[in-house]
């Protein structure tokens, strides 16, 4: 059978070089197919590539990079009208009646990279047709190692950022999907309480060559990477045992930070520098409400867990839900500066409104759809208002401050001022001790897409 011509692209992956593209690209490789990769995060679109590709398949990981896939699918079926469009992804079968409106002929969910595999041999015997793979796959794969020498070179993603100045950062998965059913979380109508993971010698070959790249710090971007703690320890000790210099970062939920609170001593001397973590609320009925399997008091104790660990944490939020109350704002911020958390938290994360998506497990909920508005199909999400105006309002100033310039400190003192009369405690007026390490991509996979990334597209 003859080889295909497939173009890879990533519309947006949070600044990362992305894992979606370097893994199916290593699977078609395998069979002799040509790969091209695209990443529009960081490079325009090719229009010979377009052009020549027999398939062009887009990674959706997240909201915003599905809403900037649209326009590019656009160009993508003006370019080459002959091409087979396929979306793959967390989001693809969240949106699968859209994409197909927009001219996507495939959609696969879940582990991905097969579904690619049988596409292109269904391409080649029997032509375009209906689609015969599954729209959700959960099949345990054997990964073969991530390909990335056809992605845009690791200078051009985000830094992290540290006291000692900006270091080259990498980017890998470990894993994919959760075992746990947060109602907001995107990740839970394709997985559905199940996760799979990529074998760890295959991960550190990924990180290997990342590394032999310039890579001086890793990402995982695993849902949750105590998901499976064996799987991730094994990892991050075969990391600092070959790269004691090379330091990481993973997202981990507060219920498992408190469940393996034995492991934080082991996170810290195997490099790890911050740990992202989904807190979402410290009201404990909005935590019910969004079933995060956590309280006010663990998070507040995994703060101070960390702090007697010598780690980093750094909390996200959701602060303007269907529930939230200016009293309950004013309390997120001032048990922030409580904890001593304010340079740990991203300014947006402190502005972000909830994302309804089509799919959601929050539709479930009586007080959504009392709030809940039409469904925005360009925008791929229920449109809802707070019944009290004056919530909606605080969110839109809040917004507007958060995505100002300026230091972490300076924006937190005004998003107080909008909620609070009196004024900040007085550490807060005087430098930070020490820069928090951080990445320089602020922005998360629930904030919509920015005008300048709609336009770069």
């Amino acid at each position: 059978m003859k080889t295909l011509n497939v173009l890879l692209i990533s519309t947006y992956d949070l600044g990362r070089q992305p894992f979606g593209l370097a893994s199916p690209a290593a699977w078609l490789a395998e069979r002799g197919h040509h790969v091209a990769c695209a990443d529009l995060s960081i490079e325009a679109l090719n229009a010979d590539r377009v052009r020549e590709a027999g398939l062009v398949a887009f990674h959706l990981p997240m909201h915003t990079a599905t809403r900037l896939a649209a326009k590019a699918i656009e160009k993508v079926r003006r370019l080459n009208p002959a091409a087979h469009i396929c979306c793959y992804g967390l989001y693809a079968p969240l949106n699968e009646s859209y994409l197909r409106g927009i001219g996507a002929g495939t959609i696969l969910g879940g582990e991905f990279e097969a579904g690619l595999i049988a596409l292109i041999d269904r391409l080649q015997s029997s032509g375009p047709g209906p689609q015969t793979e599954p729209l959700i796959s959960l099949d345990r794969l054997q990964f073969p190692v991530p390909v990335r020498s056809g992605l845009p070179p690791l200078e051009k993603y985000a830094r992290l950022q540290t006291g000692d100045g900006p270091k080259r950062a990498g980017y890998t998965e470990a894993s994919r999907g959760c075992k746990h059913l947060c109602r907001h979380c995107p990740v839970v109508p394709v997985y559905q309480g199940k996760f799979r993971v990529v074998q760890p010698e295959v991960v550190l070959s990924d990180i290997r060559q990342q590394v032999a790249a310039g890579a001086e710090h890793i990402s995982f971007g695993d849902p949750d990477f105590f998901n499976g703690p064996t799987h991730a320890m094994r990892i991050v000790d075969g990391l600092h045992r070959e790269w004691p210099t090379v330091s990481y970062d993973a997202t981990i939920k507060i219920e498992h930070l408190l469940q393996h609170r034995e492991l934080l001593p082991r996170l810290r001397e195997t490099g790890c520098l911050f740990v992202t973590s989904a807190v979402e609320a410290v009201d404990d009925a909005v935590l019910a409400k969004l079933d995060k399997g956590h309280t006010r008091a663990d998070f507040i104790q995994v703060a101070r867990e960390f702090r007697t660990a010598g780690l980093t944490l750094a909390p996200t939020f959701i602060p303007f839900t269907p529930w939230t109350t200016r009293q309950g704002y004013r309390e997120l911020l001032e048990l922030l500066a409580e904890l001593d958390l304010v340079e740990n938290v991203a300014p947006v994360q402190l502005a972000l409104r909830l994302l309804i998506p089509r799919g959601s497990l929050l539709l479930e909920l009586d007080d959504v759809h009392a709030v809940l508005g039409a469904f925005d199909e360009p925008a791929l999400l229920y449109r809802w208002r707070h019944r009290d105006p004056e919530v909606d309002a605080l969110a839109g100033q809040a917004l507007r401050i958060a995505a100002s310039k300026g230091l972490r400190r300076e924006i937190f003192g005004y998003l107080w001022n909008l909620v609070n009369d009196r004024s900040l405690p007085d550490e807060l007026n005087r430098p930070p001790r020490a820069v928090i390490p951080h990445m320089d991509e602020p922005w998360f996979c629930c904030a919509e897409p920015t005008e300048e990334q709609v336009a770069q597209v």
